[in-house]
């Protein structure tokens, strides 16, 4: 074979956390546990990057569950797309498995990956935005400044 090896599941960025590390943060793992529409919604508003919010998510995920019991079909594109933003592993088993036998583990897991990449899933994608930007604000334009 010629140039270099492709690039598989094995060869990408470990996660920051395990599958079953949901006990590491307590309060998402409860969340997850009574109302994963909520901690979905986070995550995937983070993981569109805004173009929907959390409450629209949340309101998908709560209307497919009830509804179907494909959720895990949901979730996984979800799961991908997190994946490959951050070219993290696909561990144990493709992102679809995952979500169907560990749903919860798995939602937990993706939470715990955006916040230990900085991200406040309380304050939404606007919010971590505005955070991150906070010190380059342009200053404000004072009369009597030289013009072209």
């Amino acid at each position: 074979m010629s140039g270099g090896t492709p690039m598989n599941a094995a060869n990408g960025t470990p996660w920051s956390t395990g599958l079953c590390d949901c006990f590491d943060d307590l309060g998402s793992c409860c969340c997850t546990f009574w109302c994963p529409c909520v901690p979905f919604g986070q995550a995937a508003e983070i993981i569109d990057e805004g173009s929907n919010s959390c409450l629209c998510q949340a309101s998908i995920f709560t209307v497919i569950s009830c509804f179907t019991p494909c959720i895990c079909l949901y979730t996984c594109y979800y799961r991908s797309r997190l994946r490959a933003k951050y070219q993290l592993q696909q561990t144990p088993c493709n992102d679809c498995c995952v979500h169907f036998w560990c749903l919860g583990c798995a939602m937990c897991q993706e939470y715990r990956e955006l916040k230990n990449r900085g991200f406040d899933m309380h304050i939404g994608w606007q919010g971590n935005v505005q955070k991150q930007n906070k010190g380059l604000e342009i200053p404000p334009m004072v009369e009597g400044q030289m013009k072209r």
